[in-house]
């Protein structure tokens, strides 16, 4: 899957990891990504490994003359993130990309799948589910999570939270926002990788990055208007040859929102985002 969305492998791999993630050298030509897999749940490693080629597409597309120096990499995490995110929502959640890859899923499952048509799967890969861990939420209810996180944040560096309360605040924000309350800490309040490592404040890029994410596609297909026929045969050379072309080369050039209002048009905005959500989850939940 990711071989078609343009991941070079001459200068990558992929690897097992507990939280996926993606990693590179300060060279465009050593791009390496991981994906947790569940073998339970097939949309845990697929969207995983959609979500870090993201990322890495983005790595391995700026300028090589930018290598090791303060123009390599890419702009910001939120940038980075829109990456991450359209790859894994835009193309990987949409219905084009499971209009050719739906054929190799019941052949690759004939027992469970064989008989699973189209519509099916599109619905079941977008259902709408709370769920204890961020990185297998659905696109409605993912913000949660990172508000969730946020708020905790702000909570602890403001001293109105002690890290020893965290795990018992995480499980009432849980419950008051998705309904549910994780069995353990693991699948709770140490789930990600990310304040075990320092960052700090990085959650609100995942927003920011969905919000962008949507503003992009959009600006892309309406500049390149058989990307989403091509993503109907599987090629995705229209989409990466656009963001290749008005982000990944750019690295560190522009500032962030600079980067965006050059690529679409205009500033960063959130309607784009918003209307993408009401537009998709009204049709697939017939909302009026």
């Amino acid at each position: 899957m990711i071989s078609r969305f343009g991941y070079d492998w001459s200068r990558g791999r992929q690897d097992r990891a507990v939280h996926p993630f993606c990693i590179n050298f300060g060279d465009p030509d050593d791009v390496r990504i991981t994906t947790r897999f569940d073998p339970k749940r097939l949309p845990v490693g697929l969207f995983a490994t959609s979500h870090e080629a993201g990322h890495a597409l983005y790595e391995q597309g700026v300028d090589p003359s930018y290598s090791r120096t303060p123009l390599a990499g890419g702009v910001s995490m939120s940038v980075h993130e829109s990456q991450s995110r359209l790859w894994e929502n835009l193309v990987a959640r949409s219905r084009p990309f499971w209009s050719f890859f739906h054929e190799g899923l019941q052949k690759a499952f004939p027992d469970v799948l064989g008989e699973v048509d189209l519509e099916t799967i599109y619905r079941a890969v977008n259902a709408v589910r709370p769920s204890e861990i961020r990185t297998e939420a659905d696109e409605l209810t993912y913000d949660l999570h990172v508000l969730l996180r946020f708020e905790l944040e702000l909570a602890l560096f403001e001293d109105d939270l002690a890290v020893v309360d965290l795990p018992e605040a995480w499980n009432t924000r849980m419950e008051e926002y998705l309904g549910i309350v994780p069995e353990n800490d693991a699948l709770g309040v140490l789930q990600d990788a990310h304040w075990a490592i320092g960052y700090f404040g990085y959650f609100p890029s995942y927003t920011v990055g969905n919000v962008l994410s949507v503003q992009l596609f959009e600006a892309a297909v309406e500049k390149r208007p058989e990307i989403l026929p091509q993503m109907e045969r599987g090629e995705f050379g229209a989409l990466l040859g656009w963001l290749r072309e008005n982000v990944h080369r750019h690295g560190k050039k522009y500032e962030s929102d600079d980067l965006i209002s050059h690529a679409t048009g205009r500033p960063p905005n959130t309607a784009p985002y918003l209307r993408y959500l009401e537009s998709k989850f009204g049709e697939l939940y017939d909302l009026k």
